[in-house]
């Protein structure tokens, strides 16, 4: 009997909200998607001791960029829980990693092109503890400086989500080097 990937054995139930983020109601992720509802999403962003950020790979069955790689851990903040409560969730799932603490860079307003989601971006820091994706997440990962990024983001901009190639121009990724 093959193992049931998370999505197959729940329903992820999200909070609805408005234009200025305020919650109207819980969804199926899967319908706040299908309808084109604003919804809430974080992102969390992890280095090794060198500085060098963590890439995801999303895996191939993923409905937006599959095969793409992606910021360190993201996902989707549950109904009723908090966005720090989520980026921390979705590092373990994703990664196997616990951070002691998440700290806020950025937020970017829900839009067609997040795909209606009120995004939020978190740092863990410098990790010593090695990544061990998840494969029911992602397809694997890598470490990568800002100097490989920069040509990721320059010759390769298909094999990145919008989300890297977005904070990468920002210069968030990277907030040492301002």
């Amino acid at each position: 009997m093959a193992k049931k990937t998370k999505s197959e054995t729940t329903v992820e139930l999200v909070d609805v909200v408005d234009g200025c983020d305020r919650p109207l109601l819980v969804m199926p992720l899967t319908e706040a998607h299908r309808q084109g509802l604003f919804h809430r999403s974080v992102m969390v962003l992890v280095y090794d001791a060198a500085g060098r950020l963590y890439l995801q790979k999303r895996g191939p069955q993923k409905s937006l960029y599959p095969g793409r790689f992606d910021l360190s851990a993201t996902g989707h903040v549950r109904a009723g829980e908090a966005r720090e409560e989520a980026g921390a969730r979705e590092l373990f799932e994703e990664l196997g990693l616990a951070a002691p603490s998440l700290t806020r860079l950025d937020a970017i307003p829900a839009t067609r092109e997040t795909a209606f989601e009120f995004v939020t971006l978190f740092s863990a820091g410098r990790i010593s503890d090695t990544p061990r994706p998840n494969p029911d997440e992602v397809a694997g990962g890598m470490f990568v400086d800002e100097a490989e990024l920069a040509a990721l983001v320059r010759d390769y901009r298909d094999w990145l989500t919008p989300a890297v190639v977005h904070f990468f121009e920002k210069r968030t990724l990277f907030p040492h080097s301002r």
